[in-house]
């Protein structure tokens, strides 16, 4: 997969679409029953804890899907460091609209900006080791777009996007296909009718099962997992740069600058999106 190619136009409007679809349905009651159509303001985006800000694109497109004339004025950008006080963007129009839009807005904003945070955090661990940060398919079911897209605003790189754009024999494809060398070679064989063109990633759980991917050939990347790093170095040794290597499994904070020293290509996290915690913002009316 190319790195952000799921962000098309045409799936963000319809994450939007359906995420207000859950959130309006039939009608914003509250906004129509208590403020007039004619009746306009204004509100500001208030941060109201350290970190990385995310989903300002995203936030533009949502008001603008709700009202095309409300006008956003953009303070600050995706990837910007934000400190308790700053003021992400200003919306104005008609107050329906704001209100109906402020809920997502703040949904969105409040993940990605927790994601993009903590994503920038690991990276800068494992600065100047050559390792990248992967992300992984651990995402919140429906809110994989936003999620994988603050990954990337947090300097990470996105791994699939889903099960349709990469092939990963994992343990339970390796263990129901017979062993790795048979589920490889099926995986080729597969390709080869279907005439797909996938990458092809083996998860491997130690050096004998390292050397039977490289004896099968034809993979892009192997997984090393839960190796501890003397097990991780070995096994990069062992893979000479023939294939890409990926590190995974339980890594933490504490753990992630020694595994990135092992020589790895990729460190893959899935606390990154399913373990944050979001950023404080509101939207507060002026």
């Amino acid at each position: 997969m190319n790195e952000l190619s799921y962000l098309t136009d045409s799936a963000i409007s319809q994450f939007i679409a359906e995420a207000l679809q859950e959130d309006i349905g039939g009608g914003d009651h509250s906004s129509l029953a208590s403020i007039g159509d004619h009746h306009t303001g204004a509100a500001h985006l208030l941060v109201k804890s350290t970190g990385v800000l995310a989903g300002v694109d995203l936030a533009e497109r949502i008001f603008h899907t709700i009202d095309e004339l409300l006008q956003v004025e953009l303070l600050k950008n995706d990837g910007d460091a934000v400190a308790p006080g700053d003021i992400g963007l200003i919306v104005r129009g008609k107050a329906r609209s704001i209100l109906s839009a402020e809920r997502l807005v703040l949904n969105c904003m409040q993940r990605m900006s927790g994601i993009a945070t903590y994503t920038r955090h690991l990276n800068s661990l494992i600065s100047g080791t050559g390792a990248r940060l992967l992300d992984t398919r651990k995402t919140t079911p429906n809110f994989r777009l936003p999620e994988k897209w603050a990954v990337a605003i947090g300097g990470g790189t996105n791994h699939r996007f889903g099960l349709y754009d990469m092939i990963m024999l994992k343990d339970n494809h390796i263990d129901y296909a017979g062993g790795i060398i048979e589920a490889i070679n099926a995986t080729k064989n597969y390709l080869e009718r279907t005439k797909l063109n996938l990458k092809i990633e083996v998860e491997t759980r130690d050096l004998d099962e390292v050397n039977q991917v490289l004896k099968a050939g034809g993979v892009h990347r192997i997984l090393l997992d839960n190796m501890e790093p003397s097990q991780l170095k070995a096994a990069v040794e062992l893979i000479d740069g023939r294939v890409e290597s990926e590190a995974s499994g339980g890594i933490t904070e504490d753990t992630i600058a020694e595994i990135a020293r092992t020589g790895v290509d990729y460190i893959s996290v899935g606390a990154l999106t399913h373990s944050v915690t979001s950023l404080d913002l509101s939207l507060k009316a002026l």
